[in-house]
């Protein structure tokens, strides 16, 4: 594998993967705001809209700075995941590191273009068996991508300590 492979790939999933996001986001605003919630699965799952206009679980939304605020720290984050995603070796076993990089990075864009262009961030997602904060896909490409990230890396990739040094 080579470097402008591995680009390529990182490029085409992070595009797929903020476009059904923002597509999702668009869908959410259009069919279910000012509209009851919808069941997507029986006492699991549910659709309703939701405006967010902090950080993570609402965090934040009462202070106007903080947008801004917000998303230079989320340009920073994306900025180093691009930065590990180059420094990582391109032998086979690193690519169940790579996958979550890409999740995490389109997770974190898909927020970041939402956050920017809206000043919210719109959200969707409900679980119905518990008392939990409504979010968006973009949120479960970013909790699902550190969670295989860290399993990848502490379980499968044991022997690899960080980027490479050249």
């Amino acid at each position: 594998m080579n470097r402008a492979k591995a680009w390529i790939i990182f490029a085409i999933g992070v595009v797929l993967l903020v476009a059904l996001d923002l597509w999702l986001k668009y869908w959410a605003e259009a069919n279910l705001r000012g509209n009851p919630p919808r069941v997507l699965i029986n006492g699991l799952l549910g659709l309703t809209y939701h405006e967010n206009p902090g950080a993570a679980f609402g965090l934040f939304g009462g202070f106007g700075g903080a947008q801004w605020g917000l998303s230079i720290v989320k340009i920073v984050i994306l900025l180093v995941l691009l930065w590990y995603y180059y420094k990582l070796p391109l032998e086979k076993k690193y690519w169940l590191t790579r996958v979550p990089l890409i999740m995490i990075f389109a997770g974190g864009l898909g927020n970041l273009y939402d956050r920017v262009g809206n000043g919210i961030v719109r959200d969707m997602l409900e679980f119905l068996f518990m008392n939990f904060a409504i979010f968006n896909l973009a949120d479960v490409f970013v909790v699902v991508g550190v969670i295989a990230l860290l399993a990848f890396e502490l379980l499968v990739v044991k022997d690899f300590t960080g980027p490479e040094k050249k």
